[in-house]
């Protein structure tokens, strides 16, 4: 059994009578070091392992220009990394990074999250980088021991992180922007010690698994000192923004269209709400209490900000709410926070840091920083300037990537003339689409629905009550046939959830006459999962899910499609009949 009543002594030698203290360390220690149980050293000894295993991940983050920097981690042996916003903001698109290895390396922005405080970046100069191992935030307590690593006020010029071990003081903390972009919902709080440049850098469980990115700390005044109160971004919340970092954009966070507040019962009511929001079209209303949201019990105002503040522009979230004791389950589709102006606006910019050249381990302070030129092309070819995102050049490389994946599975865009894809109907008879390059048409026993691209995309496309279905389709075989060169502006969006899936999909987003046409992927394997169709802003998609793909004259294809619009199931259409043409 260990000796706690030592262990205790000898962590809190301060609790000794003050007159006995100095007898207590020169007489009592060494007897008592004497007697530690081997429990203790072996405990001692494991958490030395730990922290020396994890710092392998840890990054001394340095602007290229020798103006900032901070701290951050490595997630991938590709090079893929985590650091705040605020820490790369001041270095550009590039920056260098010291790891514990005693290498500099290279590196590019990726993604941003300015309103998270979340940045994603890529190392350049190996492939097997040592990465964190990610944790679950949300198993995180109030009382866990944690440990900090970084590049505190950037001295660690030989790029061994420091640590500092703390417990956890809190969790699903909210901190108000307070006048600034950055809002940190459902955060961490801990009082292990975060200074000035251990931005960005890892908050580690007693294990050495990832559960946060350090960001925000209350100082003093002066001085700048740490006093206990800091704040990690959860690793949770990052993993639901990590595709769409990886998108190469800058991303907003999400808002539901709706203010909620406590009634005089207790309950969390909602206080307003837009009518122009998808949370209204599913049936939200005034005065509605919410009951959950994302599967977590929504108890005070200050909690749904937290759980909101989680999930990205876009994304469908289950929302649960009561009216007059009957409850109500729905997905929400949820709107983004900022315009792009203003969201382009507040991530923007440059701030000054810290001035100061970057170190190499084993050079005096009078040697000279490297010049701006060393390395350069590896960063300026993984870069690409273009309004709206953070480096354009992934979100290509990801876009070509599924795109490839999916014309693997069967490339149509040779198949350029009529389409006609058909089947049972369950009352008996037989239906058909024709799909061509300039119309798409549906045929039924009774009576036939047609739509053609000079209609336009944004005037109710039939047939009634799906939203627009032939004009789906139509986007369909435009992007399999056009490809992303022709087809009109496409881009690679990152990853959502999909209902009845339990891994996030990939998605392309096409915008052609207007509308807004999202293509939802499993990116891995290849298979087109679902279109959403959006033929005007703030309205329903017409939404078309394919299944049961299988093998057609060498092509894989949709043996059932499912369509829905808003809350409604407008049709099941089972396909046995693919027939297409190329043009004369």
């Amino acid at each position: 059994m260990m000796n706690l009543n030592l262990l205790y002594t000898l962590h809190c030698p301060l609790l000794l009578h003050p007159s006995s203290f100095i007898l207590s360390l020169c007489c009592l220690l060494p007897a008592a070091a004497a007697e530690v149980d081997q429990e203790v050293l072996d405990a001692e000894a494991g958490r030395i392992a730990v922290i020396e295993k994890a710092k392998e991940s840890v990054l001394a983050i340095f602007a290229a220009s020798g103006e900032g920097g901070g701290s951050g981690v490595v997630i991938s042996p590709d090079g893929y990394a985590l650091t705040n916003f605020h820490v790369v903001k001041p270095c550009g698109h590039r920056m260098q990074c010291g790891m514990s290895d005693g290498r500099l390396y290279e590196a590019v922005i990726v993604g941003l999250d300015p309103t998270g405080d979340v940045a994603l970046i890529k190392l350049f100069g190996r492939d097997d980088f040592p990465p964190a191992e990610m944790a679950d935030s949300d198993q995180v307590q109030a009382g866990d021991w944690v440990f900090a690593m970084g590049n505190p006020f950037l001295l660690a010029t030989d790029f061994q992180p420091t640590v500092t071990y703390g417990i956890v003081s809190g969790v699903h903390r909210y901190q108000y922007p307070s006048g600034t972009l950055l809002e940190y919902t459902d955060c961490l709080q801990t009082d292990a010690s975060i200074n000035p440049g251990n931005s960005g850098g890892p908050l580690f469980d007693a294990e050495g698994r990832l559960i946060g990115i350090n960001g925000r700390a209350s100082f003093e005044k002066r001085g700048r000192v740490n006093v206990g109160v800091a704040y990690a971004v959860s690793i949770n919340q990052i993993k639901n923004f990590l595709g769409c970092l990886k998108s190469g954009r800058i991303v907003d966070h999400a808002t539901l269209g709706a203010r909620v507040a406590l009634d005089a019962d207790g309950r969390v009511v909602v206080s307003d709400i837009l009518e122009s929001s998808d949370a209204y079209r599913r049936g939200l209303r005034y005065d509605d209490e919410i009951v959950s949201f994302g599967a977590r019990p929504v108890l005070t105002p200050n909690g749904f900000k937290n759980v909101l503040g989680i999930y990205p522009k876009g994304w469908r979230v289950p929302l649960s709410f009561r009216r007059d004791g009957r409850r109500h389950d729905v997905l929400v589709r949820l709107a983004g926070v900022h315009t792009e102006g203003e969201l382009l606006e507040k991530a923007e910019g440059r701030r000054r840091l810290r001035p100061g050249p970057i170190p190499h381990p084993g050079d005096d302070q009078e040697s000279e920083e490297p010049k701006p030129e060393e390395g350069k092309p590896v960063v300026e070819e993984h870069f690409e300037a273009k309004r709206g995102y953070a480096n354009y050049y992934f979100n290509k490389l990801n876009r070509d990537r599924v795109f490839g994946a999916w014309i693997a599975r069967g490339d149509l865009a040779s198949l350029d003339g009529a389409w006609t894809i058909g089947g049972p109907l369950q009352g008996g008879g037989r239906f058909r689409f024709q799909l061509t390059a300039t119309d798409a048409v549906l045929t039924l026993p009774a009576f036939e629905h047609r739509w053609t691209a000079a209609d336009g995309l944004g005037t109710s496309p039939p047939p009634p009550g799906s939203g627009g279905l032939l004009s789906a389709l139509y986007l369909w075989r435009r992007l399999a046939v056009e490809g992303l060169g022709n087809f009109g502006e496409v881009h690679y969006l990152g990853t959502v959830p999909l209902a009845g899936r339990d891994e996030q999909v990939e998605v392309l987003v096409g915008i052609y006459g207007g509308a807004e046409c999202r293509f939802l992927f499993d990116g891995g394997e290849g298979y087109l999962l679902a279109v959403e169709m959006f033929p005007e802003e703030d309205v329903d998609p017409c939404e078309v899910y394919f299944f049961d793909y299988r093998p057609l004259e060498g092509r894989w294809l949709p043996g059932r499609m499912e369509v829905r619009f808003g809350d409604d199931l407008y049709g099941v259409f089972q396909l046995d009949e693919f027939s297409f043409e190329k043009a004369k």
